[in-house]
């Protein structure tokens, strides 16, 4: 059955399937007039990829996400046509015939599938961390990454390490970037990752044949390439000097900004704030919730703690306009958030004491000279 009797049997009009298309040219960063190319190449039969879902260390968070996505249907539909033949959060088989599933797929599919991974691999020990069919994580993910076309790491897990990697990581957990090597691995963090951008990266590579353009982290630029910070809906409370400062109080009710309570915004990328989640309806800022920089590597010591606010920045605040800050103070905020990150790993060993009294007596001195 092809993708049009599909979407027609679900009660799909050909109208909102282009609005579909549209969509997803938007989340690409795309022109409004690559809607027709991205149709055609959906409604291409041949030119569809298996895919191969690998989970390893994880919450199936990730899974999760995407089979709940409701906006819109096609996106699970899509994903249905493109073969996923290896996922085992939803496949009816298991034990052997389940990777005898997997086996036939790579092999059939020998240098063409997509092979996504979810959850971090830990390498310690040998990897018996983490054992599927008898066999490790890593010796998992190295067969069939020599296969694939190309790796997509969905979720902080898979791309950084995640929960698994924080410390003091005893299972010696990685990302995929850190053991794959010899093929194309893209980064689709978050926790979990939006279900929206896993659809526009293989979109995206049906409609180019290729993986879109990715930052120094390998995330793809389209949902990575700006602050959460830029497009936040608070934003304008930021630079007004609004904060709230405790959770209930008037400013939270009127969604003044959450820096004050650990929003993480300023140093994370991702595209939350303008596509959102469940259907695009809310997301964690929106919903009266800072951000915990999920997106970003190590999120789990360099954003901690949570709740607790990042350094003050010079120059943010009632005095300072959006342009000076974006623009003059971008170097220094940089720093700022770098060394926030050190001091975070030096007080998971035990050394964070001996920092904070030595900045504590620099203050008093400053505060005496005053």
């Amino acid at each position: 059955m092809s993708l049009r009797e599909v979407l027609r049997s679900c009660g799909v009009s050909r109208r909102e399937f282009l609005q579909y298309c549209t969509a997803v040219s938007a989340t690409l960063a795309l022109p409004q007039t690559f809607a027709p190319q991205i149709a055609e190449a959906l409604e291409n039969e041949d030119g569809r990829p298996s895919v191969i879902w690998m989970e390893f260390q994880s919450c199936s968070g990730d899974s999760e996400a995407i089979l709940r996505s409701g906006r819109p249907k096609i996106g699970e539909i899509v994903l249905d046509v493109l073969s996923v033949d290896y996922m085992e959060v939803i496949m009816a088989a298991s034990g052997h015939l389940a990777e005898e599933a997997k086996e036939q797929a790579m092999e059939k599919n020998m240098g063409k599938y997509l092979l996504v991974i979810e959850g971090a691999i830990p390498v310690n020990d040998d990897g018996v961390y983490c054992c599927v069919a008898g066999d490790t994580a890593i010796n998992h993910l190295k067969k069939a990454a020599a296969g694939a076309a190309a790796v997509i790491a969905v979720g902080n897990c898979a791309s950084f390490g995640g929960i698994p990697a924080g410390h003091p990581n005893p299972t010696g957990a990685k990302g995929v970037q850190d053991i794959v090597s010899g093929k194309p691995v893209v980064n689709l963090p978050g926790c979990p990752c939006n279900a929206d951008n896993i659809t526009a990266l293989v979109v995206h590579y049906l409609v180019f044949g290729d993986l879109p353009a990715v930052d120094r982290h390998l995330r793809p630029k389209f949902a990575y390439g700006k602050r959460i910070h830029d497009n936040c809906e608070r934003r304008g409370h930021f630079d007004a000097g609004q904060y709230v400062d405790a959770w209930g109080d008037d400013a939270h009710k009127k969604g003044w900004c959450l820096y004050k309570m650990g929003c993480k915004g300023p140093e994370t990328f991702h595209n939350c704030p303008t596509i959102r989640f469940n259907d695009g309806l809310s997301w964690p800022v929106m919903a009266g919730h800072g951000c915990v920089g999920c997106a970003e590597p190590g999120f789990m010591d360099t954003m901690a703690p949570f709740y607790g606010r990042l350094p003050n920045i010079p120059g943010f605040g009632v005095e300072s306009q959006a342009t000076k800050i974006g623009v003059k103070l971008a170097g220094a905020v940089a720093a700022v958030f770098a060394v926030h990150g050190i001091l975070n790993m030096i007080r998971n060993k035990g050394m964070v004491k001996k920092v904070e009294a030595e900045h504590l007596d620099h203050d008093k001195t400053e505060e005496g000279g005053k």
